[in-house]
């Protein structure tokens, strides 16, 4: 009974939380607009039409833990030369004269308690676009995937049996 009523009360947490959670950053799921940036950065370009990697600019993602933002010198490295006199290159250019980080609008939330790992599923060959869909195809990012508990599980309950990268149950994997 005990053990029961320690289940359910774990449950209504996670549920509690998740609405909150989505309240509280306004994400919903299935929106394709994405938030207004301070550049209009188009992945639609970059990613689909010049077929850039995503980890040209977001280097950090084979790295580390964390994916990394493109510092302004990134994106200097062409466009010191290549269409310069566009509007949006005009307001790169001023923020990387100013020597000032572009302020990007995150658009992918995790609740404070869920670590993800963009390293360890690199290197086991996941495609970005499994998480974050047909980037390739957004003129503006918005949240694809619902990143909740359940869609993470799903995916790593399809992994448990891949020869060279099983996927984990362990719950301290996301949860520490």
């Amino acid at each position: 009974m005990k053990k029961t009523f320690a289940i359910v009360l774990v449950l209504v947490t996670l549920v509690a939380a998740s609405v909150a959670f989505t309240q509280s950053f306004g994400v919903q799921m299935g929106d394709k607009k994405g938030p207004t940036q301070p550049i209009a950065y188009s992945h639609e370009t970059h990613a689909g039409k010049l077929q850039m990697d995503c980890r040209y600019c977001h280097y950090g993602a084979s790295k580390s833990a964390w994916v990394n933002i493109p510092a302004v010198s990134t994106c200097m490295g062409c466009h010191k030369i290549a269409l310069t006199d566009k509007p949006e290159i005009i307001k790169l250019t001023a923020y990387y004269d100013r020597g000032e980080p572009i302020p990007w609008v995150k658009v992918h939330y995790l609740p404070d308690h869920v670590k993800f790992n963009h390293k360890r599923h690199v290197l086991a060959e996941i495609a970005c676009q499994t998480c974050h869909g047909p980037v390739q195809e957004m003129a503006v990012v918005y949240q694809y995937s619902s990143l909740k508990m359940g869609w993470c599980v799903s995916c790593h309950r399809d992994n448990l049996d891949n020869p060279k990268f099983p996927a984990t149950m362990d719950c301290l994997a996301c949860h520490h």
